[in-house]
Formats: structure tokens, sequence, C-alpha cells
């Protein structure tokens, strides 16, 4: 059956031209005019690859840290013992422990978006890993998330800033929050930035040719917007 869209869903896609590839910050300005809901609503990229993530050196996983973060607050739980479990809290994180921390998640506690675990206490929390490893959760040393005890107070403030995990869907499909329709403008130009900087940077070594093949902006609840591809991959963090 075709999907029925809604009248305001009509109007807004009817701002976006056909056949027509927009530059970045012409997308930008455009879904911002189309996020007409009463909530605010997040701003989303979407790259279709050329990769087969059935081969493990086409996959893609990676972190990008966003200059102007997602417009919410980030709860941060951290794994740790000892020394570093003031160094955590200092830096802001909302809840710190080793066993007590694993049994409560174990009993339903998930009052967090990120997790951050030093690298002594990763065979405790193995077995929480059907619980967080389906939601995003799990850390992970290739996403920053297992990190020396030093190096926690860093690891907890660019979580706080806004930290995207970037990794490719069973399509070979990249999608990524950008940021919030109230942002903006140059907000949202920056932190696109932030975010096809680290995926060119991360491009897979088993990806011969153009690994970007489309890219797309939109809303929560708004039309696709295609961008002009040959300036988004140029996109950097200045």
């Amino acid at each position: 059956m075709p999907v029925k869209h809604s009248k305001r869903y009509i109007e807004a896609a009817a701002l976006v031209e056909e056949d027509r590839d927009y530059q970045p910050d012409e997308a930008i300005d455009l879904i911002k005019k189309t996020a007409s809901t009463k909530f605010d609503e997040t701003v989303e990229l979407h790259l279709r690859t050329s990769a087969d993530p059935r081969h493990a050196d086409q996959q893609l996983r990676g972190v990008a840290t966003l200059p102007h973060g997602l417009g919410k607050t980030v709860r941060v739980a951290v794994f740790a013992v000892g020394e570093a479990v003031k160094a955590a809290t200092d830096a802001g994180a909302e809840v710190v422990g080793g066993d007590d921390l694993v049994e409560r998640i174990e009993g339903g506690f998930m009052e967090f978006d990120v997790t951050i675990a030093t690298p002594d206490l990763m065979g405790k929390i193995g077995k929480l890993g059907r619980i967080l490893g389906r939601r995003g959760l799990m850390p992970n040393p290739r996403t920053g998330t297992v990190v020396q005890a030093e190096d926690i107070p860093n690891a907890v403030q660019e979580a706080k800033k806004g930290r995207v995990e970037l990794r490719m869907d069973r399509t070979a499909i990249i999608h990524s929050p950008v940021g919030k329709a109230s942002f903006g403008d140059e907000q949202l130009v920056e932190n696109l930035a932030a975010i096809m900087d680290t995926i060119t940077r991360l491009k897979p070594e088993g990806v011969k040719g153009q690994f970007i093949k489309t890219a797309y902006l939109t809303t929560s609840m708004g039309p696709s917007v295609p961008l002009d591809l040959a300036t988004t991959l140029t996109m950097k963090v200045e």
C-alpha cells in the first residue's frame, strides 16, 4: 500500500525541488523551513555507501565529536574503581561504579546515554553484553569509551559535548543525528562538517572506489533533501 502523508508533510515536500542536489548550507536552510511540528525536530544525515557490511574490512565504526553537541543533556555512566571514581565524578559523570553498577544494570537500571569503562573492568562488564550491546551502549575501544583511568576525565567531557557513534546498518547506510532544527545554520553546518570529516577519514580499507554514493539531510518528521555530493565530501573541521 502506498504511504499516506499528512498535509503538513506534503506542503513541506513541495519546497524541495526535484532533480536538484543542494549545497549543505542551502539544504540546512531548507530543512529548517520544513520543520514545522510543535517539538524541536532532530536534523538527520543519511549516507548510502558502496560497502558490503558482510565483510569485516568494509565495515565502518567510529565516533564524531560535534562542536555544538546534539541539543540534549548526555548522561554518562562510568565503570571505574579506585581513584578513577573521583576523577569520573569530578568530570561530571552522572553514575560511577564497579560491581555495584554492573548489578544495578542487571536489575534494570538504564538511566544513561553513554558508558565509559577502564580496561580492567571489561571482563566484568562482558556479561552485560546482551543488555548494553543491543542498545549500542557497550564500551568499546574503537569508539573511545574504553580508556585508561587517567583518561577518564577527558572521555567524560567529550561524551558530554555530544558524540555520535557512526556505523553502517545492514543495508550499508550510515544514519547520524546532526543537531536540532532550532540550532543556528552555522552550528548545523559545523556539526555536519565534523561528521563528514570523520567518515572520510574512516573509509574502510576494503572499499575500492567511491565510498559515499548519496547523501541526504532530513528532520524527524520532514522530507529528505539531497545533498551535492562533491561539496559534502570535502567538508572538514576548520
